[in-house]
């Protein structure tokens, strides 16, 4: 008797493997009613104000069916409905979201899956698709940058016409070289380390002298902008007299060093012209009276009044 219940025990399992065998490779062979899911902006800063402040979540159906599309958090807990109870057609379905749950409030940092319920198959799908949210704010730290005295001469001849500025990020980032005010460069690359540069032009063309202010930033994945850090302070140079004013007597020799990387100028003061070094020595007018003097490197130059007055 024991002999024969055993058999039928074992019987009883054999039978029981072969059923829940059979029924998981039925499983497989039945396709997924959702098929080609794909999220836009898996890692997204709802509070960026930037392209990536939503998550775009797609997929197909293979049938019309009445579905609820919702958003659950780690411990499966459905945080936000996005659509409820809805028509949708056999085919692709999309929708937008915001990162917030169902009263508007951001929800905390961390991964999400969407999930989808079809009402009638009876069935509920969470996406194999993680979606992030991520509203820390990167960190960039300026190491070093040149030019060391500040002065960049965008004039086309190979001297001093780049801005430099090594730094590094906390975290995978596109760093953005703004300077006054404007932006000047952003990075291809997310790497935590590198060097942003700009060669003092806008289109071509050389930016006005003047005294800018450099500042850098960095955007991360999920579209944070971090602080502005000062990099300091850019002083764009053609060419400058070091004075505007020169009292000099009639007739006599007078000189200026004209700031420049240039290695020669052109100078006209008064009715004369010519052309020399950046250490110009000049004579001046023999008429008392006031004259200009101008120097020229390319496109660009300086002025200054030279007031002549009667000999000793």
């Amino acid at each position: 008797m024991a002999r024969l219940v055993s058999s039928l025990l074992v019987l009883g399992l054999l039978g029981g493997t072969a059923a829940a065998f059979a029924v998981t490779e039925h499983l497989k062979l039945v396709r997924s009613p959702i098929y080609r899911t794909q999220i836009t902006n898996k890692v997204f800063s709802p509070v960026c104000r930037c392209s990536t402040q939503k998550a775009r979540i797609r997929f197909y159906l293979r049938q019309a069916d009445r579905l609820t599309l919702s958003i659950e958090n780690g411990d499966q807990k459905v945080v936000r409905t996005i659509v409820g109870d809805h028509a949708a057609g056999r085919g692709r379905f999309a929708r937008w979201w915001d990162g917030r749950d169902d009263a508007g409030a951001v929800l905390p940092d961390g991964v999400y899956k969407p999930r989808v319920h079809l009402a009638h198959q009876h069935r509920t799908i969470s996406l194999p698709n993680p979606i992030q949210i991520d509203t820390k704010l990167p960190t960039v730290r300026v190491l070093s940058w040149i030019p060391r005295r500040h002065v960049l001469t965008p004039d086309r001849n190979f001297l001093h016409e780049r801005l430099q500025v090594r730094y590094h990020v906390n975290e995978p980032a596109h760093v953005i070289l703004y300077v006054g005010g404007k932006r000047r460069y952003r990075s291809r690359s997310q790497q935590p380390t590198g060097i942003a540069r700009w060669f003092g032009q806008v289109n071509g063309r050389g930016v006005p002298a003047g005294r800018y202010r450099v500042t850098i930033a960095a955007r991360d994945i999920a579209g944070n902008l971090s602080r502005r850090v000062t990099v300091g302070m850019l002083f764009v140079r053609y060419v400058r007299l070091p004075h505007p004013v020169y009292r000099v007597a009639a007739g006599t020799k007078f000189g200026t060093h004209v700031l420049t990387d240039s290695g020669r100028v052109r100078w006209r003061l008064g009715k004369r012209s010519g052309a020399g070094r950046r250490d110009l020595v000049l004579r001046a007018p023999k008429q008392p009276g006031r004259y200009r003097l101008t120097v020229v490197v390319g496109d660009h130059q300086a002025t200054a009044t030279v007031v002549v007055g009667s000999g000793p």
